[in-house]
């Protein structure tokens, strides 16, 4: 079992959700999360992608911007193993356009899982 924990741009959400439903992964966790990167932060790139409004004031103060943290979206993806590779060529896909902030894929195991309803464990609980 594998935890796989993307970080990507806000407005990929839906095209992300549906690349991945195609293959047969419909069970996810998307939560709003900020932060930032090694890099500066090309504001303009964020603005032309239709972030500007989630975004705030965030895009009036350039001067300021190093420290600045972006939003994005978090997604959490259980998988059996053999479905690891499958799932990240999918976000790799649907979310690589050549961009600084294009975003992060983690992959790590998960020890163990547990489905509260009917008490089941490993990887039937997934």
């Amino acid at each position: 079992m594998k935890e796989i924990t993307a970080i990507i741009r806000m407005n990929q959400v839906n095209e992300t959700k549906d690349a991945l439903a195609e293959i047969g992964i419909c069970g996810l966790h998307a939560v709003k999360v900020k932060g930032r990167g090694k890099m500066s932060v090309d504001f303009k790139l964020l603005e032309e992608a239709g972030v500007g409004e989630e975004l705030g004031g965030l895009l009036q103060d350039t001067l300021s911007q190093g420290g600045r943290l972006i939003p994005k979206r978090m997604l959490t993806i259980l998988a059996h193993d053999d479905q690891v590779a499958k799932i990240v060529d999918v976000l790799l896909k649907v979310n690589r356009h050549g961009n600084r902030g294009d975003g992060k894929i983690f992959v790590s195991p998960l020890n163990d899982a547990y489905r509260i309803r009917t008490g089941e464990t490993g990887d039937s609980a997934i």
